[in-house]
């Protein structure tokens, strides 16, 4: 077939028409934003001294907490690895992670009672050495019955004491320490920063039935998010410890370059399966690996100007 001058024009047409679609496609795979790599972080549930349930396995299964702390991962861009295993903890692999969460107890360079691998003699310096460098941290619960300061291993008249620059190096770090608890109750919680990521899921009443901490040993710097009611706690019995004024009970701080969260609630599996506790987390996470900015300016003063007044001891009958 004899081409002609219209039709080379039409194929040239054509094959420019061509190039012009290649280009821009090519142009828009170039530009489409990439989707941005998931935060990692390193969950720790060694438990040397009591063991929670909601951080128990059972066959080989993850807990309770780990589940729903995947579940959140899974539509929040966080990759979550959970383990036991102190072992873990070396400058070399702790650098590897965007965070560290422990829901722990006791001396964690010790296999105490789950029987886990302890952290080696360092892991505790590099874990808090990377933290002061700009790792994040967040603290669940039991967090704070962890590595207590000298003398506070038993729960007796040197728990009611504040310890001030005696306070271990990791309570320093998380910003506070359990004293001791009495029987799990509902209690009301005080708003204290209603614009801290995830507060906007929780209502002015919020007051679970949980095992509530009374601690001590806070941080000057911390940025209280939810203080504890005292005012509307049974104090009776063994619940003397709840017979103080406010004190901290959800907080945020900076350790060194490190953003630190902590919640004293997350004993009760049904407190893990609560959307408000959940949000509540979630935003303490999401801030602690830097995914949303908050204002945490420091306001213990202004929040609970009393938090260190503790009750006295009294030994059980």
């Amino acid at each position: 077939m004899k081409s002609t001058p219209g039709m080379c024009a039409f194929v040239r047409s054509v094959i420019l028409a061509l190039a012009g679609l290649l280009a821009m496609s090519a142009w828009t795979a170039c530009a489409a934003p990439q989707p941005k790599p998931a935060k990692k972080i390193l969950v720790f549930s060694k438990s040397s001294n009591f063991e929670h349930s909601a951080i128990r396995r059972t066959g080989g299964q993850l807990s309770v907490a780990e589940e729903t702390l995947k579940k959140l991962g899974q539509t929040n861009n966080l990759d979550f690895t959970f383990t036991k295993d102190g072992r873990l903890f070396t400058a070399e692999n702790i650098a590897q992670y965007d965070a560290l969460l422990f829901y722990t107890t006791g001396d964690l360079t010790e296999s105490g009672t789950d029987g886990n691998p302890p952290m080696p003699p360092a892991g505790k310096a590099a874990f808090l050495e990377a933290i002061r460098q700009g790792k994040g941290f967040v603290g669940v619960h039991s967090a704070s019955d962890t590595f207590h300061s000298p003398g506070n291993r038993n729960i007796d008249a040197a728990r009611f004491q504040n310890d001030g620059t005696n306070a271990d190096p990791y309570i320093q770090m998380i910003g506070g320490e359990f004293v001791n608890h009495g029987d799990q109750q509902q209690a009301r919680v005080i708003r204290a920063d209603t614009n801290f990521p995830g507060m906007e899921a929780m209502p002015a009443d919020f007051g679970p039935l949980e095992e509530w901490y009374s601690l001590k040993n806070f941080a000057g710097d911390l940025h209280i998010i939810l203080a504890q009611d005292t005012a509307t706690m049974d104090k009776t019995g063994g619940n003397y410890c709840y017979d103080r004024p406010p004190y901290p009970a959800t907080w945020a701080h900076w350790y060194g370059k490190g953003r630190v969260f902590y919640t004293s609630m997350g004993h009760r599996e049904d407190v893990w399966s609560s959307p408000v506790f959940q949000q509540l987390l979630l935003g303490g996470i999401r801030w602690a690996v830097g995914d949303v900015n908050a204002d945490v300016t420091p306001n213990l003063s202004r929040v609970a100007p009393k938090a260190d007044q503790l009750p006295k001891y009294r030994p059980p009958n």
